[in-house]
């Protein structure tokens, strides 16, 4: 018999959805529903039943490490007054890093790693007081680990601009207030040219090996230039999932995410900073990583693991997200939990800043000059930093073996994720690079 509503039109038939359940492994998972409150603009107990919504605590108004937080692994730098590209100057700067090993005494052991974006100088090491979660690579940096701590001084800085301990926008100025909007634009340059007074504050006069990915990978090429121009030799380097030249691509993905902060009315300009929990700008700080991440995926993991599914308990013709939304939404709010919206925005224009060949004759050029032997890996799923800005810089190195790609479905995160396979090439190329100086 057909199905009529009381107007005596044909009721639409109940959607059965199939559903997502969250998988309990080391990748990012979607969000169980237990995991969450009410979503923005949808009424308390809609979409998630209150009985199996649990309300999480509101968002701080920063996730940045602030003075009298507990330390952890981090040690200090003070390098001193740094006059910067955009003409500022920015006095009494303060790096955080992390060092495992022990410096050899003709100083040859010494590794340097650098992180991307929203990484920090918990490279290894196990989460605890000061660290909310483990070390982002201590598959590849450790005792027995490719970049063995047992035999190589390893030290990892937090970037100038980031807010896990280095001089950031959360940082206090000379007056006593946080730096907030006042914090000046920075650049690739200035932030290797503060990492060279603290490898000149360790003591060390040469990088064995000088390694990092993403953002942390433009770093290393300009290392590989200012470093030798600064009296710090690079005898080895890695760059891997990076480009020697911010296309105008990666500037365009960039460029929503900036404005999803800026228009967060929680963000006030930048000074946001004595708001209370929960009256930051945690939405804008999340939207903006849900752009950056749908990036940092490849479109054939996010379509083979969630596709079109809903989450579980959720209907996407009412008011319910598919499972790919919930996904996202979660890594949102972790973000916003533990990053600080001004080093978003600060490291995100420094990554457009970056153009080795700026002021030195172009990229091919710049990257003629450097002398490191280099290993270039690529992930062949990434479309933030193609395969193709990889291969730019491995056939524009004198001293670069071939590009090496790391075949994955996880598209850029591979560099965090594919560690059987990044795992025996960064040893193999340190391997090489020991029997050389033997």
């Amino acid at each position: 018999m057909t199905d009529l509503d009381s107007r005596g039109a044909l009721r639409a038939p109940a959607v059965q959805w199939p559903t997502v359940s969250p998988v309990n492994d080391d990748l990012p998972s979607p969000a169980p529903d237990a995991w969450r409150g009410p979503r923005p603009g949808v009424a308390a107990g809609r979409g998630v039943s209150p009985s199996r919504a649990r309300v999480k605590p509101p968002v701080p108004a920063t996730g940045a490490w602030r003075e009298g937080d507990p330390v952890g692994g981090r040690q200090f730098a003070d390098v001193g007054t740094f006059d910067l590209e955009s003409g500022a100057r920015l006095p009494d700067v303060r790096v955080a890093y992390e060092t495992w090993g022990t410096l050899a005494p003709d100083g040859s052991n010494a590794v340097l790693v650098l992180h991307a974006l929203t990484g920090d100088s918990h490279v290894s090491g196990p989460a605890g007081e000061g660290h909310a979660s483990a070390g982002w690579w201590q598959s590849l940096v450790g005792p027995g680990a490719p970049i063995d701590t047992d035999r190589w001084f390893v030290v990892a800085p937090n970037v100038l601009g980031g807010c896990q301990g280095t001089t950031g926008p959360a940082s206090t100025a000379p007056d006593g207030r946080p730096w907030g909007s006042r914090f000046p634009r920075v650049t690739t340059r200035d932030q290797v040219a503060v990492e060279i007074e603290l490898a000149r504050s360790l003591g060390v006069t040469s990088w064995a090996f000088v390694v990092g990915a993403s953002m942390g990978g433009h770093r290393v090429l300009e290392w590989a230039l200012l470093g030798p121009e600064s009296g710090i030799d690079v005898v080895s380097l890695a760059a891997i999932a990076t480009t020697a030249q911010t296309t105008g691509d990666q500037i365009a993905w960039a460029h929503p995410q900036l404005g999803a902060v800026r228009a967060d009315p929680g963000y006030r300009g930048g000074d946001y900073y004595d708001a209370a929990d929960g009256d930051g700008p945690h939405v804008g700080l999340g939207i903006a990583r849900q752009i950056a991440h749908a990036t940092y995926r490849s479109a054939r993991e996010l379509d083979d693991r969630f596709g079109r599914l809903p989450q579980g308990g959720e209907d996407p013709f009412t008011d319910g997200r598919y499972a790919v939304q919930s996904y996202l939404d979660h890594h949102g709010d972790k973000l916003a939990r533990r990053f600080d919206a001004n080093s978003y925005v600060v490291l995100t224009e420094s990554m457009l800043t970056h153009d080795l060949g700026r002021d030195r004759g172009g990229v091919e050029a710049a990257l003629a000059q450097v002398t490191a032997h280099a290993l270039v890996v690529a992930v062949d799923s990434d479309r933030l930093f193609l395969p193709a800005d990889c291969a730019r810089i491995a056939a524009g190195i004198p001293g670069a073996e071939p590009l090496r790609t790391l075949v994955s479905d996880f598209g850029h995160d591979g560099f965090l994720i594919e560690f059987d396979q990044l795992g025996p090439i960064v040893a193999d190329f340190l391997g090489e690079r020991a029997s050389v100086r033997d």
